[in-house]
């Protein structure tokens, strides 16, 4: 009984822990941004298949609920990621699947992309004149690429509002392994990027 009760114990605060840091990389990085001129980047999971997998999935729903209410024909979605797992690029699986799911505003496709970091740099000229931008994934992977745009492009990073990629209970089991990963991810990051935002 008590190493039953012990093991429940572990798993709750293992489930309150990752919640913790996935809120914390959430919100990690970001301002509050202002203007109407909004961009919200989705970045790709590696997706053998030639539908959107269930990661691609999610971080399309993710990327839709990020805009703002009333502004989906004002706020340009971007689709972000190569053909790395399969013929067809990630970008293309996720605007297919934006499509199925009724979503009819700008959508834009950055199709070369094989890592976190050329997602960053290939999406800057489709970001470049927005107010305000958010970068879709799961927590750490978008802090991560928060990071790289404040290293290539500090003016942008300066843009960066939250996006809603994190939601209490959302993925739920997967939340400790996420977060473990994701602090491997994130190691090599400086002390100073890995501050909450005020």
């Amino acid at each position: 009984m008590r190493r039953r009760t012990g093991l429940v114990v572990v798993g709750v605060l293992a489930l309150a822990w990752s919640e913790w840091l996935n809120w914390r990389w959430s919100r990690t990085l970001v301002g509050s941004g202002g203007g109407t001129a909004d961009a919200v980047v989705v970045l790709g999971y590696r997706n053998p298949q030639a539908r959107a997998n269930a990661v691609n999935r999610w971080r399309v729903r993710a990327g839709i609920r990020s805009i703002p209410a009333g502004e989906a024909h004002a706020t340009r979605l971007i689709f972000s990621g190569g053909a790395v797992g399969s013929g067809v690029a990630e970008a293309r699986l996720m605007a297919d699947h934006a499509k199925a799911l009724g979503f009819d505003g700008p959508v834009l496709l950055e199709d070369r992309s094989t890592t976190t970091w050329e997602n960053v740099a290939n999406v800057i000229p489709l970001i470049e004149d927005a107010e305000r931008i958010a970068i879709v994934s799961q927590p750490a992977h978008a802090f991560k690429a928060r990071a790289y745009l404040r290293r290539r492009r500090p003016d942008l990073a300066a843009r960066l509002v939250r996006a809603d990629d994190y939601r209490p209970g959302e993925w739920a089991l997967a939340k400790p392994l996420l977060a473990l990963y994701g602090l491997w991810a994130l190691r090599r990051l400086g002390a100073d990027e890995r501050r909450p935002s005020p």
